[in-house]
């Protein structure tokens, strides 16, 4: 049985050629793994982060301040917040933190999953750690498939480009891109073979439970359109947990200056994944919000009005209608890239609604707005189409899953659907007059929605080509 050494200064990042490598001698600061308890507990994974700078300002949702765009050399960061498709984009991103951290947890994945089978121990166990990995295979695998290729499409994932599968334990590989219908075989595949293995009740938080992992299956139904599939899902996964954090008792209690919610007191939680890591709403000013978000929210909105500073001089352009998250992780936990009760309850909804059962689809709109909105008009009525409906759905989505990539991948999903697709256009400067106030526009089609894979991973694997026109600048 081969032994493997984890370093316990990284995220299982290996520089040796080969598995050989790690049969021999234990290096100084290492860790040896050869149970199965203990490739179990390598699934517990915290602080997992997931940077979403390569695509946030892309999102109808999310603004810059002036200062940040006005004179500036271009970036991404301007490009993007300006709809720019003038630049090919591959040499301003040489690297990506979000690329190669998701393909580092995937080899974790992957180690568990190729090597616990012949670790000392309980085949139960090997099972479960097996289970798991897989299921947060497909999660990552999931995250990079709706970043770098084009959103899901049955008319065109068969053909659409999409990412490098890796589905073994192996430091020399390099993958052939898979299309986008491949990747979604494979993600659907790890999540039904993990299913049955997994438990209500995990060891830790960060191990995935049912109900996570019956929410991330709903996801991807809903993201393939397979609707009764994704809604049977959602079901599944409330069965396990249909708790709301009640915001307008909250607001009464005096929110979170009065009472401090920490991540293990927020019952909505369903995984504990990251933007940076988990102080992150501490950098809270970065995290802007645009005046369509801000006026989406209007006034009687707990989930703005507990927790979003619309006053600074500081981090705000005043006379913009923007604001930004102004509470600090200790006193309130917000998921950002992980999933929620909530969203399963949004993804139910939505699923109602494309079904044709509007009444359903806003009962179920109305059961989030009751712990959210403080006063005024509460229940939605139900109203007369599928396309009307579907924008309230997508509206409490936009207020609900703040940050992180939801919009980003909301956008791109239904933008594939020409009754949801959505042109956004953004008017700027709002405060500066020195400078002449444009409009930009994204059209539904636009290649921005799909990012460059970086520089250096094209660099390394030829066989992995762009999935947009932009040109390679080698």
């Amino acid at each position: 049985m081969k032994q493997i050494y984890i370093t316990l200064l990284s995220a299982l990042m290996f520089t040796a050629s080969s598995c050989e490598d790690y049969t021999d001698v234990t290096p100084k600061g290492s860790l040896v793994v050869e149970t199965a308890s203990q490739f179990y507990e390598m699934v517990s994974l915290p602080n997992r982060g997931y940077p979403i700078n390569n695509f946030q300002y892309l999102s109808d949702d999310q603004w810059m301040r002036e200062s940040n765009v006005i004179g500036r050399t271009p970036n991404i960061d301007i490009l993007n917040f300006t709809f720019d498709e003038t630049v090919d984009r591959v040499s301003l991103l040489g690297g990506s933190s979000f690329y190669n951290q998701a393909y580092t947890y995937i080899n974790r994945w992957n180690t568990i999953i190729t090597l616990v089978d012949d670790s000392k121990g309980d085949d139960n166990i090997k099972q479960l750690a097996k289970a798991e990995a897989k299921i947060y295979r497909a999660y990552d695998h999931f995250l990079l498939i709706n970043t770098y290729a084009k959103g899901y499409d049955p008319q065109t994932s068969a053909t659409d480009g999409g990412i490098c599968i890796m589905d073994k334990f192996d430091l020399e590989s390099q993958p052939s891109k898979s299309t986008v219908a491949q990747v979604y075989d494979f993600i659907q595949k790890d999540i039904e073979e993990a299913l049955p293995y997994l438990q209500e009740k995990p060891l830790d938080v960060y191990h995935p439970s049912l109900a996570f992992a019956y929410a991330f299956k709903a996801k991807v139904h809903l993201f393939k359109r397979e609707i009764a599939n994704a809604q049977a899902a959602a079901e599944k996964s409330l069965s396990y947990n249909n708790q709301i954090f009640d915001m307008v008792a909250y607001n009464a209690q005096g929110g979170p200056t009065a009472v401090a919610v920490p991540a293990a007191n927020n019952v909505e939680v369903l995984s504990y994944m990251y933007m940076l890591g988990y102080t992150e709403m501490n950098l809270g000013q970065l995290y802007v919000i645009s005046p369509e978000l801000r006026t989406l929210f209007g006034t009687n909105d707990a989930r703005f009005n507990l927790f979003f500073n619309t006053t600074s001089t500081s981090n705000l352009d005043q006379g913009s209608n923007t604001a930004y998250w102004g509470t600090q992780y200790t006193r309130f936990f917000y998921p950002t890239v992980g999933m929620k009760t909530t969203e399963v309850y949004l993804m139910l909804a939505e699923c109602y609604a494309r079904e044709n059962k509007l009444n359903e689809a806003v009962d179920v709109l109305n059961t989030l707005r009751a712990k959210r909105i403080l006063s005024g008009t509460v229940n939605l009525t139900v109203p007369a189409t599928r396309k009307e409906t579907m924008e309230l759905v997508v509206s409490e989505r936009r207020k609900e899953l703040l940050f992180g990539f939801n919009r980003f991948f909301d956008l791109k999903r239904l933008n594939t659907e020409t009754e949801y697709a959505k042109t956004i256009t953004r008017v700027f400067p709002i405060v500066n007059k020195t400078v002449p106030q444009k409009t930009y526009t994204l059209q539904p089609g636009s290649r921005l929605y799909i990012i460059p894979f970086p520089l250096s991973v094209l660099q390394k694997n030829p066989k992995l080509t762009l999935n947009t026109d932009e040109k390679v600048p080698f």
